[in-house]
């Protein structure tokens, strides 16, 4: 069946007017009655699309945005079109767009997207361009990518091109998100619940502690990057969708805000939407006093931090850090380093670094699990994380083994 299904493009603008009252079109989708039906668009579009040919009545510059893989194994694609903003002057206009993505390998099931954008009025003499974005993700193979736009005097901008999604050689072994020639709608909830995970029913089922800290790479940034969020989340949801894991404990926490964020105790599932209303309460645009006027105070929030979350109270089979490095001033207390050595199961640190050349010294809680014999990981790339995930497991899974073999041994 061919089906329409609908992008989200994010729309930005260099005039400060135009961007406070742009207005998007609900997200739709649109597909035909019944198997084999296919997608209703009007006959000018069509034939647009169907003619393959580069048009500029609507003054425009389309650029395509080269595949590239996420933290979240799937290929992230899409393009950026710039149009003068004097060339959209007037009372008001509308702009819709339609595109479509065909699999060359199955040209006869392309799935189309489409959006409308709402202009406001604009000066004649209006400087600048206006920029809007679109993304959708596929999977790996070729693709071939048909852009059109059009306002309501009919003028028409379109555009093509072709992509290609292909790992990397030494990526082939990553299992990815999304099978060959596929297509899909970006995703716009990051926090969306993790779809039901089939856990077998095993002796004494794994428990890990997850303590994360939600902060941009930039410790001095005023605002949590998209990429840092994704890559931070997609390093949650490798661990939520491991089937031998029964039990999580979740500290979120922001270094930069020095408090935790939100706890999750002893739960079956990670809730992600708690989560993500959570950070929602994040402000690292501001300072507060109180903090200012404490000489010490990420060193002693850390310390405390650690010597709470750290401890064989709750006896997991793990703790697993993860995060961007958090660069202190003062070294952590060595008595409060002392007393976390006592613990009795693996820990592990999964560094969330975009540029360790950048910055390749360890970091205070890199230190830390340096001291209690843990094992550290630079999460750069994609495979990083596959990799080091893989890793992880391995060995909590054989340090449980060899738990569970002591304490059923001759005494």
């Amino acid at each position: 069946m061919k089906f329409a299904t609908v992008a989200s493009p994010v729309v930005s603008m260099m005039s400060l007017a135009l961007l406070a009252g742009v207005g998007l079109q609900a997200q739709t989708v649109m597909q035909g009655s019944g198997p084999g039906d296919v997608v209703r668009i009007f006959n000018t579009d069509s034939a647009v699309l169907e003619a393959q040919d580069v048009r500029k009545d609507l003054p425009c510059t389309v650029s395509p945005i080269k595949p590239t893989l996420g933290f979240d194994l799937r290929f992230h694609a899409g393009y950026e079109v710039s149009i003068p903003l004097n060339d959209l002057a007037g009372s008001g206009d509308m702009l819709s767009m339609l595109f479509r993505v065909t699999p060359q390998g199955h040209k006869d099931d392309p799935v189309y997207f489409s959006q409308r954008v709402s202009v406001p009025v604009i000066e004649e003499d209006a400087k600048g361009n206006a920029y809007l974005q679109g993304a959708f993700d596929i999977g790996e193979g070729n693709y071939h990518v048909d852009f059109l736009m059009r306002d309501r005097a009919e003028r028409v901008c379109s555009f093509y091109w072709d992509a290609e999604a292909e790992l990397a050689p030494r990526d082939k072994q990553l299992v990815l998100m999304m099978a060959p020639d596929t297509i899909q709608a970006e995703d716009t909830e990051p926090f969306r619940d993790e779809p039901p995970v089939e856990r077998p029913v095993t002796e004494g089922p794994l428990n890990v502690k997850v303590i994360i800290n939600f902060a941009p790479q930039d410790e001095h940034s005023a605002t949590l990057q998209p990429l840092d969020t994704n890559a931070l989340l997609s390093i949650l949801r490798s661990i939520a969708r491991e089937p031998r894991i029964r039990k999580f404990s979740i500290v979120a926490f922001n270094m930069q805000e020095q408090r935790i964020v939100y706890r999750q105790e002893d739960s079956d599932q990670i809730n992600f939407p708690a989560l993500g209303e959570a950070l929602n309460s994040l402000n690292l645009g501001t300072v507060d006093l109180k903090r200012l006027s404490q000489k010490h105070g990420d060193t002693d929030f850390l310390t405390s931090l650690l010597t709470q979350e750290v401890s064989n109270k709750d006896h997991p089979d793990a703790i697993i850090f993860a995060g961007p490095k958090v660069m202190l001033d003062d070294s952590l207390p060595q008595a409060s380093l002392d007393r976390l050595a006592t613990v009795d199961y693996p820990v592990f640190y999964m560094n969330f670094n975009l540029n360790p050349q950048a910055n390749p010294w360890r970091d205070a809680i890199g230190n830390a699990v340096k001291h209690l014999k843990g094992y550290e990981y630079t999460i750069s790339r994609p495979r990083d994380l596959w990799y080091a995930w893989s890793e992880i497991m391995s060995k909590i899974v054989k340090f449980h083994g060899n738990k569970i073999s002591s304490a059923s041994g001759p005494s």
